[in-house]
């Protein structure tokens, strides 16, 4: 019953999409119906498999950096006054650059390989996951607090025990927001040069008015970032309901 909704908005959206290419007439090369769409999916499965496992390898080792950073950061945060002075206006002020202004920078740097297209992606997970985890951090329950100074608990025990633990349903919003944000990073970098991935196939058929093919690796994409939010979603359940146990 919880995939009914899901599955109406898919076949709402198809139709939608099709009333629109019936009523208006647009060349295909313009906007091609669901049907053609398709049929170029299947017709290229193999080549867009392909480009698939490098975005996905691409996301998968930029969310795990990208997470552990947050993780660190956020405890440092936490734990020391001098980091939230100097280090969290910099992380403020680090959300206010475009992305596609670092990717250049950062294709230049790590060349066009696999560590540029990471390395974008890592910037765009690591701010909501830091972010979700210090505002779990310092809102641990006082009454818990009030409780590990009765019992004469050390600062590394309280946080190791109590304000982590507590934390953890924050963790794991941020996660799953980060899961969502992942894919957006890896294929700006591709956009800006790769030789492989759903963002360079996107740009190779947006440049040979293949638009079918562009479709279809731009969907491709989204059930990609769809499917690993609920792998994420699936693996954080436990976290999430941490404070309600």
């Amino acid at each position: 019953m919880k995939a009914l909704p899901a599955f109406a908005a898919i076949i709402f959206a198809v139709t939608l999409w099709q009333a629109i290419v019936s009523l208006t007439g647009l060349p295909k090369f313009i906007l091609p119906g669901p049907v053609q769409v398709a049929e170029t999916w299947w017709q290229n499965r193999l080549v867009i498999a392909e480009h698939t496992l490098v975005t996905a390898m691409e996301v998968m080792i930029g969310l795990a950096i990208g997470t552990a950073l947050g993780i660190v950061t956020a405890i440092q945060l936490a734990t020391s006054r001098a980091a939230r002075v100097l280090v969290q206006p910099l992380l403020v002020f680090t959300q206010a650059l475009p992305v596609f202004a670092l990717a250049p920078i950062l294709t230049l740097w790590l060349g066009f390989g696999l560590w540029s297209k990471v390395a974008m992606a890592v910037l765009i997970i690591y701010f909501p996951v830091t972010s979700a985890f210090f505002d779990g951090l310092m809102r641990t329950p006082q009454g818990y607090l009030d409780l590990a100074t009765t019992m004469q608990a050390n600062p590394r025990r309280v946080l190791l025990h109590i304000r982590i633990p507590a934390a953890l349903p924050s963790l794991a919003s941020g996660i799953r927001l980060a899961a969502v944000y992942a894919p957006i990073g890896a294929v700006i970098g591709e956009w800006v040069g790769a030789s492989k991935g759903l963002g360079y196939l996107m740009l190779l058929a947006n440049g040979r008015a293949k638009t079918d093919l562009m479709f279809a690796a731009m969907l491709t994409l989204g059930l990609f970032s769809v499917l690993l939010h609920l792998a994420i979603r699936f693996a954080t359940r436990n976290l999430g309901k941490h404070d309600s146990q």
